[in-house]
């Protein structure tokens, strides 16, 4: 299915990783997502990795969001949302974001769940701060990558409507 959209301008985007264990050497998945947003032509950033703390991570997101000078339009997060007790980012990015983007989230569980079903114990959000959208991803590089998937399409629309932008 091919679809059209109009937004030319390359999109700006923060990754958080939220790992207790990771360095920025081991973040396969983080490796992985930083060349798909290259491949796009699109623009990181922004790269950190926080610990799997709700007060911490929630803090990223919001320095993220609300930094004027990064011009963010995308908040990666990657990892904490499975069913560990040490599992908060979505708890984490609730505490920081005014609106539910559920269809997101939803269409990411859907489409991974075409591989495994262990994507239903997903818990990933996908919320609005402002005018960046702040979206859950799994901690491991092959499930962030088919998240990214099944985001892909709707990316660039979903900035351009948060920018105003109306639907063609």
């Amino acid at each position: 299915m091919a679809y059209s959209h109009h937004e030319e301008r390359a999109l700006r985007f923060v990754l958080v990783t939220c790992s207790d264990t990771r360095s920025m050497a081991e973040d396969s998945a983080g490796d992985a997502l930083s060349e798909l947003i290259a491949q796009k032509g699109w623009e990181l950033v922004d790269r950190v990795i926080v610990k799997d703390d709700r007060e911490t991570i929630a803090e990223a997101i919001k320095r993220a969001c609300d930094d004027a000078e990064l011009k963010v339009d995308v908040v990666l997060t990657c990892g904490g949302t499975g069913l560990s007790l040490r599992d908060v980012t979505p708890e984490a990015t609730r505490d920081v974001c005014e609106r539910e983007v559920p269809g997101i989230a939803e269409g990411m569980r859907a489409y991974s769940m075409q591989k495994t079903p262990f994507a239903m114990l997903s818990r990933a959000l996908c919320m609005q701060r402002g005018r960046v959208i702040v979206i859950n991803l799994p901690g491991s590089k092959k499930a962030a990558v088919e998240n990214w998937e099944a985001l892909d399409p709707v990316l660039a629309h979903a900035v351009s409507m948060m920018a105003g932008g109306g639907h063609e």
